[in-house]
């Protein structure tokens, strides 16, 4: 059996290489292999990180025999870097894992485990978090909106400390769309996932790239390319406007006869038209979200750009 390690790697210079050795250290307990001819490789892709990032891990493809080090042109994001992992990867196997060690290496056996035993997918699920409250915060909403979009079992925990099967990494490798998702796409794929309880550990150095405009983005993204609920809430939300304003209409003609004298209400009146106004601004912004991500996709905007592969042995061509 071949495992593959995937990692995106974000301004994690100082942190990377860690990563690598302890994942070299895990693999000989597992009696993974090691060398030219090793059972297990390690993917590492470098997503536009803006120091020497880039140059740490294409050293440790020189000087590790299974690291493979891939440059991406510019920052696509986590789940783009991903993808250009995945692809690389030749492993029955494939984790995916953090760049800066909080997400345990050494814990990786659990979750080669869980798939052995039969799960096509298995996930990590953290006891006590160490992330910071607003990326707590953020994963909360991102567990809410997947199980809410998604169709995500409420009982399930995703993050990005998983391990999956080869046929479900070939079928993630099938949708060529711009804004990929890895937890949709995992979603899509099997319903045979389960949760790894590991440790989570607390960042060594650096902080989260995850600011609040890219946890945005990332949710929009979620699902707005797997999920055509948005489309449907939308459309209840406008008939259930529609007879709310016509009941009040009813309402308002009865109230005239019945009590001639009663004034109309200029201000009830405007903040309706604004309150039903800002609602259809709101679906049609919906609509158009969809549209242009569609646009984008038939423009054939690429997921990641390649601009460098280097290390084991891979044909560069």
């Amino acid at each position: 059996m071949k495992l593959s390690f995937v990692i995106p790697c974000y301004h994690s210079a100082a942190t990377v290489g860690a990563v690598v050795e302890e994942i070299e250290r895990t693999c000989e307990g597992l009696s993974c292999g090691s060398g030219t001819d090793a059972d297990y490789e390690i993917i590492l892709v470098n997503d536009g990180s803006g120091d020497d990032t880039w140059e740490v891990i294409r050293s440790l493809a020189e000087t590790h025999a299974e690291v493979v080090s891939i440059d991406l042109a510019r920052n696509f994001g986590q789940h783009a870097a991903l993808m250009a992992g995945l692809k690389e990867t030749r492993g029955d196997i494939v984790v995916c894992l953090d760049d800066d060690g909080q997400t345990p290496a050494d814990e990786a056996g659990k979750l080669i485990a869980a798939v052995e035993a039969g799960a096509d997918a298995a996930y990590a699920r953290y006891a006590n978090k160490q992330h910071s409250l607003f990326r707590n915060f953020g994963s909360f909403l991102n567990e809410k909106m997947a199980a809410v979009m998604l169709g995500k079992p409420r009982d399930l925990t995703v993050s990005s400390y998983f391990a999956v099967r080869r046929f479900v990494v070939d079928e993630m490798l099938r949708y060529h769309g711009s804004y990929p998702y890895v937890i949709g796409l995992v979603l899509r794929s099997t319903d045979r996932i389960v949760n790894v309880d590991v440790t989570h550990r607390k960042r060594e150095s650096g902080r989260s790239g995850y600011t609040l405009v890219k946890l945005i983005a990332l949710w929009m993204n979620g699902f707005t390319a797997f999920s055509i609920k948005p489309l449907r809430i939308a459309t209840l939300a406008g008939m259930l406007f529609a007879l709310v304003g016509f009941l009040y209409g009813i309402y308002t003609i009865i109230k005239k006869f019945v009590v001639p004298d009663v004034p109309v209400g200029f201000s009830a009146l405007m903040s309706a038209i604004m309150f039903i106004g800002g609602m259809l601004m709101l679906m049609l912004g919906l609509i158009g979200e969809y549209l242009g991500r569609l646009y984008i996709t038939q423009n054939s905007n690429p997921q990641y750009v390649i601009r460098e592969r280097t290390g084991a042995g891979r044909d560069h061509a």
